[in-house]
């Protein structure tokens, strides 16, 4: 989506769309020269009681610049060509995330509307837009503006541009592709840098909803590892890229195991931003590339395996968070690590049962193939923590018992650094991907024990989230360390207008805040 900002008055601005935040708390009179451009049709909604500014309520006016000729009538262009009124709430109420769910409430609006672009007027909340509502609302619209029709045929609405506005199969029309908006008012002058911050962090997440919407047989360990050589190319990165060779060399015994299975080879995928300065220790983030999980030789059940090319969701966010850190040249040294393979029952597939050595020189029993997550992560956290970084953290959908025990809401959060468990807790919140911490000591640590090995892959089913953290710890080293399962989070359905049902690219968000606020204003 392109996207802009104007300090012009909202009723002199063209587009065909122009949706006005409305709060419950301030007068409605401020809003009559937009209100007569609209014909009046607010005056009257709240003169019968029908529009009071709270959130959730509407009221939709249609602009004196139509023609009425046949065969329909015609927007000519002079002015807005439909005014929508979007009461918010009170504005001391405002959130970040509400003003996220505002923007993305005006895109849905214009998909409705047939409409390819908009305006989103900021003016009628005052003193209560502040740098971080505009970037939330901004980063609003552009996260709901995103669509994955790259995979459909131009008769669907396919090929990811143009208004998207084919009959499909049975005749129905696709929603229209949103492709520019532009947020307008009179603090648009103050709007230019937390607009520019909203639309890298949402064209990150963008992108990280992108590769996990698309199937295995196209996000394979390898189309990863090009997608992150261009992502290098465009933000300025440095990337390197290990395949089966350099594992070897490497030593990482566990994610060579994870990959036997498969056809496929596996990569290690390193992105480095250096943009601060020369020498200081990065902020590492690891993402899991799991890009298609059939479980291995402990084989998940049919119903639902299509779901599992979401397994690498965590080295997607990873990944569009590094474009997105390019993209702005934050002040922090930041290096990326991305563990890739498939998990496939072949004939020379790892067996429950055998024992591998990980790059640590710890021996692992695997008792279940289908907990590979934590097998190539270990190897990649132990790479990661020789470089001695000022933090680590990983993000993976690793486990189900994530899902039992928060649900689709938040995402798990653990971690050896109370400091660091804090510090992504808050990031959280301003991103609107909610975290909670779950406790993680020695007591856990005692179900991972082997006696043929170093440690189990699986702790059995009690605090299953916990015993797959406390694996991950042993390879992290006495680096400050967090860990984040996105299992419920990174993928399903929705009710947040700006993101569609699918992929979410969760975490992204969250580690860019993270990134920043480490970096400093």
């Amino acid at each position: 989506m392109r996207l802009e900002v104007g300090s012009r008055a909202p009723e002199t601005v063209a587009t065909p769309l122009m949706a006005v935040l409305v709060a419950a708390d301030r007068p409605f009179e401020e809003l009559d020269a937009l209100d007569r451009a609209a014909g009046g049709m607010l005056r009257r909604a709240v003169g019968a009681g029908d529009f009071k500014g709270r959130e959730g309520d509407r009221v939709l006016g249609y602009g004196g610049g139509w023609e009425d000729w046949a065969p329909a009538p015609a927007w000519t262009g002079k002015g807005p060509g439909r005014v929508l009124f979007m009461g918010v709430g009170d504005s001391a109420s405002l959130t970040p995330e509400r003003m996220r769910r505002a923007g993305g409430g005006a895109v849905r609006a214009a998909e409705d509307q047939r409409v390819s672009e908009l305006a989103l007027n900021l003016d009628h909340l005052g003193a209560a837009v502040d740098a971080a509502g505009v970037q939330s609302a901004a980063e609003g619209m552009v996260l709901a503006a995103w669509r994955f029709r790259e995979l459909k045929s131009a008769r669907n609405g396919g090929g990811g541009h143009g208004p998207g506005d084919a009959e499909g199969v049975r005749g129905e029309r696709t929603p229209p592709l949103v492709e520019s908006a532009a947020l307008v008012g009179g603090g648009a002058s103050r709007w230019e840098a937390p607009v520019r911050i909203a639309r890298a962090f949402a064209e990150g997440q963008n992108l990280a909803r992108t590769l996990q919407a698309r199937p295995g047989n196209v996000a394979t360990p390898s189309h990863l590892a090009a997608e992150a050589e261009r992502i290098a190319a465009e933000a300025g990165l440095e990337c390197e890229i290990l395949g089966p060779g350099e594992l070897e060399s490497e030593r990482m015994g566990a994610l060579l195991a994870v990959a036997r299975g498969s056809r496929e080879e596996p990569r290690l995928i390193v992105l480095r931003h250096r943009g601060g300065e020369a020498g200081a220790a990065p902020l590492v983030l690891v993402g899991k590339g799991l890009t298609f999980d059939a479980g291995g030789i402990s084989l998940k059940p049919p119903k639902g395996m299509e779901k599992m090319k979401y397994d690498m969701s965590g080295g997607a966010a990873v990944l569009g968070a590094m474009l997105a850190i390019g993209r702005l040249g934050l002040p922090v040294n930041v290096t990326a690590v991305v563990p890739s393979s498939e998990n496939l029952p072949g004939g020379s597939a790892t067996k429950p049962g055998d024992v591998v050595r990980s790059r640590a020189g710890k021996t692992i029993e695997v008792i279940n193939t289908d907990a590979e997550g934590r097998l190539i992560l270990a190897d990649a956290l132990h790479y990661a923590a020789e470089w001695r970084p000022a933090a680590i953290v990983d993000c993976a959908t690793l486990t189900g018992a994530c899902v039992v025990a928060l649900g689709h809401h938040r995402s798990a959060l653990l971690g050896s650094d109370d400091g660091l468990v804090e510090e992504l807790r808050a990031a959280g919140d301003r991103a609107g991907e909610p975290c909670w911490p779950l406790p993680l000591d020695g007591r856990y640590r005692r179900q991972l024990k082997s006696d043929v090995a170093d440690l189990k892959n699986v702790g059995g089913r009690p605090a299953g989230t916990i015993t797959a953290a406390c694996f991950l710890s042993e390879f992290v080293g006495s680096a400050p360390w967090a860990h984040l399962d996105i299992a419920g989070t990174a993928y399903g359905k929705t009710r947040k207008p700006y993101l569609a049902d699918g992929p979410a690219g969760v975490p992204c968000r969250l580690l860019l805040e993270w990134v920043r606020a480490r970096a400093g204003p």
